[in-house]
């Protein structure tokens, strides 16, 4: 029993350091996810190990490395939990003031419970409303909820990557791009808002998985294209969708640097999406980003609609632009962001 234990020690041991390796391979970028798990897993460790009488030096050197693996985790994960500190203030509306509610949802294609979505979004009433993995099933059987919406950008496909974009408030420009691959779609739009316009960035890049695709070169690319967007565009904006990535990695920490925008999960909580079915396999991979004008209602996560992500909601309000929270890129990262984004579309386009 206790070689099993040495052995689970070191795999944890191992599964720390994996992360560091600059690498987009899947079963290197997979160790990215379960950040909390393994904090979990590991500071069990290191309590029993504690408790283990007779050590030799050995034993010591394997509980010290769990020691020092329980700091860092808890370093990582610490900003994503309510001791963290926040990037983006929360506020009470003002009087007359009207708040922007978002909703988010990764429907799992072949879900076919379209009605527990309907109900969703009749009882949220969301302003904006966007939906991944959709294809014409999903747009076709969703009508009762979305006929309300006068404004849509639809964009069905039968390749899980589909997307569906609805909203009450008018559209004053609109793309629909395929930055890294010809069959994943990402939008562009520009919102009018109480007399502003607001720009959207709705993305869903690949998972670095074996069925999908194998290394993470393409998502992160994807992802920092947008950042990169984002801060050249300069005004108020938000990015958003399921980006297949978690808070806590270096590509949405680059994001971050690069787009200059702010994480309202940062100091609130993990907000996990990602797995409904799996309660201890659990992480974020549906975001929203914001941009420093924003200010933060409420976000929530919803209840469930029998996919494989819960949905996700978000309030906010347009205030003054305040910029304490916005992190930068130093001489290694703009390289480092430079490099991704090349390899990303030299990818795509080899495929």
């Amino acid at each position: 029993m206790i070689y099993v234990f040495y052995c689970l020690s070191i795999f944890l041991i191992i599964s720390v350091l994996v992360p560091f390796i600059k690498s987009d391979h899947w079963t290197v970028r997979v160790f990215d996810y379960p950040r909390f798990q393994k904090l979990v897993l590991i500071f069990i460790s290191f309590t029993i190990w504690l408790f283990i009488e007779d050590k030799t030096i050995y034993d010591d050197i394997i509980l010290g490395l769990l020691g020092i693996c329980t700091i860092y985790l808890a370093w990582v994960i610490i900003p994503y939990t309510p001791l963290g500190k926040k990037m983006i203030d929360q506020v009470e509306l003002k009087e007359n003031e009207l708040p922007f509610n978002l909703l988010v949802a990764n429907v799992y294609q072949e879900n076919d419970h379209y009605q527990k979505l309907v109900d969703l979004i009749n009882k949220t009433n969301p302003d904006i409303v966007f939906l991944l993995e959709t294809n014409k099933a999903w747009m076709e059987n969703i009508r009762e909820a979305t006929n309300q919406f006068e404004y849509k950008i639809e964009v069905p496909l039968e390749n899980t990557y589909g997307l569906l974009f609805y909203s009450k408030l008018p559209i004053e420009y609109q793309e629909v791009n395929y930055l890294i691959s010809t069959e994943i779609p990402s939008i562009i739009v520009d919102i009018k808002y109480k007399n502003q316009t607001i720009r959207l960035y709705g993305l869903h890049p690949t998972p670095p998985v074996p069925q999908e695709n194998e290394e993470s070169t393409e998502r992160d690319a994807e992802i920092l294209m947008i950042g990169k967007a984002a801060k050249d565009y300069g005004k108020a904006c938000i990015v958003f969708g399921d980006m297949n990535d978690v808070a806590w990695s270096r590509t949405t920490r680059l994001f971050l640097k690069t787009s200059q925008m702010l994480d309202p999960r940062r100091g609130r909580g993990m907000y996990n999406t990602f797995h409904v079915k799996h309660w201890f396999l659990r992480w974020p991979l549906d975001h929203y980003f914001l941009s420093s004008q924003f200010r933060l209602i409420d976000m929530k996560i919803e209840d469930s609609i029998d996919s494989d992500h819960f949905p996700i909601s978000i309030s906010v309000v347009l205030r003054n632009d305040d910029t304490s929270g916005e992190m930068k890129l130093d001489t290694e990262e703009k390289q480092e962001l430079k490099e991704k984004i090349e390899d990303g579309i030299e990818k795509g386009d080899a495929n």
